[in-house]
C-alpha cells in the first residue's frame, strides 16, 4: 500500500477525554487504521472495515453504555 494515513480525529476531542484518531482514507484497502490521538506516533491497530462499521453502528444505537 503506498497511500499514506489521512487521520482525522474525533469531534470529541475538543471537549478532552481519550479520543483516537482514523485514516478512513485506506477503507479501499480493506483495513481502517486507529490510533491514540494523545500519541500520534505510537502503536496503530488496524480493523477490518467490516469490523469497524459494525463498531460504528453499535456505537451510534448505543449498544455500548458506560
Amino acid at each position: 500500500m503506498t497511500e499514506s494515513p489521512h487521520w482525522i480525529k474525533s469531534s470529541y476531542s475538543e471537549h478532552g477525554g481519550q479520543c483516537v484518531e482514523v485514516a478512513a482514507n485506506l477503507a479501499t484497502h480493506g483495513t481502517i487504521p486507529v490510533r491514540d490521538s494523545k500519541d500520534p506516533h505510537g502503536p496503530t491497530l488496524a480493523f477490518d472495515t467490516t469490523a469497524w462499521t459494525a463498531f460504528v453502528a453499535g456505537i451510534k444505537a448505543g449498544d455500548f453504555t458506560a
